[in-house]
C-alpha cells in the first residue's frame, strides 16, 4: 500500500516526484549510516557465463554486482587523469570505486540529498574524491569544467530530464563524455531516446541491459534480503525489498516482463 501511495503522488508532477525522491534519500541516509550498505543500484552480469570477471579487492567482492555496473558503463572511455562528475552518488560506494581503480585526476561525487553527502565524507575517505550537494537541474559548476559525467541509476527521480542533459553538456569539456544507465517504463523509452538525441550530445552507444540487470538481481537476491531484514523492521520491511527489486518485487517482474527496461548510453560533446 505505501509503495502504491508513493508512486501515485509521484505521478501528480514533476515538483512532488523530486520532492519525495528526496526526502526518501535523506531518510535512508540519516536513520541507516552504515558502511555495510554502500550501493543502492540494481547491478549487472555478464549473460556469458565464460566472461572476464572483474578483478576485486576482497573487501569489494560484496558488492561485485552493483560495481559491475559502474564498470560496464564507464568503461566505454579511460578515465585516468580526467576530471570526472558524478550526479546523484547516492551512498557513495559507485564513487569510491570509480575513484579508488580507475584514476580519474579528480572526481566530485554530487547528490541531492545533503544527510547522503554527510554519510559519504565519513563512509568513503579516497584521494581525489569529494562529495557535495548539489541538484542535477541546476549544477553548480562552471561550464566546461569536466572531462566526464557519470549519472547511473538516478535520472528516473529527477523532474526534468532536458534541464538535467542541458546542464550535463554545459559542464563537460568538449569532446566530454556523459556515461549513463537508468530505467524507464517501456513506454517512455522512445521519449529518453527522443531527448538524448535532442541534448546536443551525439550518441556513441545505446544499450539496453535489462537482461542483464536481471540477472544481477537474481544472483544477488539472498545476499540482499539478509542485508534487509538485518536493518530493516516492520513496517518498511517490504517497502524496501520492493524498493530493493527483490523477487516477487514490481520492478523485477517489471525488468522479467520487459514492461520496464534498462538502457545504458554514451554520448560525447
Amino acid at each position: 500500500m505505501l509503495v502504491k501511495i508513493f508512486l501515485a503522488l509521484s505521478s501528480v508532477s514533476p515538483h512532488i516526484k523530486k520532492l519525495l525522491w528526496k526526502q526518501w534519500y535523506q531518510f535512508l541516509a540519516s536513520h541507516y549510516p552504515t558502511k555495510k550498505w554502500s550501493f543502492m543500484n540494481y547491478g549487472y552480469t555478464a549473460i556469458d557465463d565464460h566472461a572476464e570477471t572483474l578483478k576485486l579487492n576482497e573487501a569489494d567482492e560484496t558488492d561485485r554486482y552493483a560495481i559491475q555496473l559502474y564498470h560496464h558503463v564507464t568503461g566505454a572511455v579511460d578515465l585516468t587523469n580526467l576530471d570526472v562528475l558524478e550526479i546523484g552518488s547516492g551512498r557513495g560506494g559507485g564513487a569510491s570505486y570509480v575513484a579508488r581503480y580507475l584514476k580519474p585526476k579528480t572526481l566530485t561525487a554530487m547528490d541531492f540529498s545533503d544527510r547522503a553527502i554527510q554519510f559519504c565524507k565519513h563512509a568513503h575517505v579516497v584521494d581525489e574524491l569529494s562529495f557535495l550537494k548539489g541538484d542535477a537541474e541546476s549544477l553548480p559548476f562552471d561550464a566546461a569544467s569536466f572531462d566526464a559525467v557519470i549519472n547511473i541509476e538516478s535520472s528516473h527521480c529527477y523532474g526534468s530530464m532536458e534541464t538535467f542533459l542541458a546542464n550535463a553538456k554545459r559542464v563537460l569539456r568538449q569532446n566530454g563524455y556523459f556515461l549513463y544507465a537508468d530505467f524507464r517504463n517501456k513506454n517512455d523509452v522512445s521519449l529518453l531516446q527522443s531527448q538524448m538525441e535532442k541534448s546536443g550530445m551525439k550518441i556513441l552507444k545505446r544499450e539496453d541491459i535489462t537482461a542483464n540487470v536481471l540477472r544481477s538481481l537474481d544472483l544477488d537476491d539472498q545476499r540482499k534480503l539478509i542485508l534487509i531484514r538485518a536493518l530493516f523492521r516492520d513496517w518498511l520491511l517490504k517497502p524496501f525489498q520492493e524498493f530493493a527489486g527483490m523477487k516477487g518485487s514490481k520492478i523485477h517482474f517489471g525488468f522479467q516482463s520487459r514492461t520496464m527496461i534498462y538502457l545504458h548510453y554514451v554520448l560525447q560533446k
